[in-house]
């Protein structure tokens, strides 16, 4: 198997600095928004359709239509109304938002009105984002007006207070994801998935080590099993079968030589299922380290396929 060269520090900083040079490093935020402005607000509108309202006379309800949002404004205290850049907004302890307005249509019975434009309340403005004034103003122009043109953007303004949104990283259940680890030079290569069900969230891992030999890692061993250990104690026996079930290419099933001398001695189901439970319960009587050691197959081996004692 070919050896991929770890990047170096040099190499990384390079691609880190050429990454925040072309795209910032609120990007993400801003390109969030604008999707959920141009697509996100609209889709939810259309999902929800009408609105039926309860009368005793005759049905009546509201056909929803298309939502718009305005430009960012402040409303005075004699009711007037007029634009507003986020430098006041923090200023005046503001909100920076623009106005939201819905096409309501009235339904009664099997007459329906005419369409209507109503102001539905507020909506925080993301700056720097599509709706936000800022965006199209060149360097000189937010200087005119007092806005500092080396401000980002990528959060919102309430009650004159920057506020923004925690991007959350998770990873997707149930799928397999591929990763390389370095220790030292040398790579190892593994394949890992959270395997989750309700309530319950498993995190199963597959490692091709430096020695060649491939291990897995489960909740509730505290150490890694050989990968012929698990299969011998989920009912395969035959170490044919087992390079056929892994892969039926000749090169990749030649490649498991040092897996299986992981797993010498080991002949039946039972020998792998007391190989396990002496890592899960070391040290207590035979019988109790079989029955912990499937348990924890059948609970933590990933559950999102079942959990029946039904290992093969």
């Amino acid at each position: 198997m070919k050896k991929m060269k770890k990047p170096s520090n040099h190499e990384l900083w390079s691609l880190i600095k050429s990454f925040i040079g072309e795209m910032g490093l609120v990007r993400q935020h801003i390109d969030s928004y604008n999707d959920y402005i141009e697509n996100g607000l609209q889709a939810i509108i259309d999902e929800i359709g009408e609105i039926q309202i309860e009368i005793e006379e005759q049905p009546f309800k509201l056909k929803l239509g298309k939502i718009e949002i305005g430009s960012p404004r402040v409303t005075e205290v004699d009711g007037s109304e007029r634009k507003v850049y986020s430098m006041e907004a923090h200023i005046r302890n503001l909100t920076y938002a623009a106005p939201l307005y819905l096409e309501m249509t009235q339904v009664m019975g099997d007459r329906e009105g005419e369409s209507e434009i109503i102001y539905i309340g507020d909506f925080p403005v993301m700056l720097k984002s599509e709706i936000c004034p800022l965006s199209k103003l060149s360097h000189e122009e937010l200087i005119d007006i007092g806005e500092d043109p080396l401000d980002p953007g990528g959060y919102f303004i309430v009650n004159g207070s920057e506020r923004v949104i925690v991007a959350l990283e998770d990873l997707a259940p149930n799928r397999i994801l591929l990763d390389i680890e370095y220790s030292g030079e040398n790579p190892i290569y593994k394949a890992k998935i959270f395997s989750t069900t309700v309530g319950f969230r498993a995190r199963i891992e597959i490692s091709l080590k430096n020695d060649g030999a491939i291990y897995v890692s489960m909740p509730g061993i505290p150490t890694d099993v050989p990968l012929i250990v698990v299969m011998k104690a989920l009912g395969m026996k035959e170490d044919a079968k087992i390079a056929e079930m892994i892969s039926s290419d000749l090169e990749i099933q030649n490649e498991l030589e040092a897996s299986f001398e992981k797993a010498a001695g080991i002949i039946e189901t039972k020998d792998a299922i007391l190989h396990i439970g002496n890592r899960v319960a070391p040290g207590q009587i035979t019988d109790y380290r079989l029955r912990r050691a499937e348990f924890v197959l059948d609970r933590n081996f990933l559950p999102h396929i079942g959990r029946e004692f039904d290992f093969r």
